[in-house]
């Protein structure tokens, strides 16, 4: 079925409709989670969060072509009010620990890459996960981090260059 009607469907309360727009997303989101707090569980909470914020809130998106830069603003928020409750809760603890990239077994990704990634500050890292891994464009960036599309680019430039000269 066509991802406008069945995001129209969900917006009207249709519980099958919403079920299949989270079978669309589940893996690219999950991916997304993953990357971005570094393991299965943590992942899975926020994809979790995720997608009950998003179920109950379906009702006041006004736009289905904007369904997936809407799901995805709202896992963002999610993992990095994650982020915020597990550095409150562990005030003590090495927050470099809490950011850590994901082991090679966990994300597939060579260590090298997991090391290039590391060098990078949240925000371009995130920039850079959800261009890669989701597939989004800076227009999409744009409505989910709230920055404009110019700077997106120009971020994701900076960043996939650095991330080069690491790994050269």
């Amino acid at each position: 079925m066509d991802e406008k009607i069945l995001v129209q469907r969900a917006v009207t309360g249709d519980k099958e409709a919403f079920a299949g727009l989270y079978t669309r997303y589940k893996d690219s989101l999950y991916r997304y989670a993953f990357f971005k707090l570094g393991n299965d569980n943590d992942a899975q909470d926020a994809l979790s969060d995720c997608i009950v914020a998003a179920y109950r809130s379906i009702g006041s998106l006004k736009n289905a072509a904007t369904f997936s830069a809407w799901i995805f603003r709202i896992l963002y928020r999610c993992c990095c009010a994650y982020v915020r409750d597990q550095i409150d809760q562990n005030a003590r603890a090495d927050i470099a620990a809490l950011e850590r990239v994901p082991t090679e077994d966990e994300s597939r990704l060579s260590v090298e890459v997991q090391e290039a990634l590391a060098q990078l500050d949240p925000l371009d890292r995130d920039i850079v996960l959800l261009s890669t891994v989701a597939g989004y464009n800076s227009r999409e960036l744009s409505s989910i981090l709230g920055i404009k599309a110019a700077t997106i680019r120009s971020r994701l430039s900076r960043s996939l260059k650095k991330m080069r000269t690491f790994l050269e």
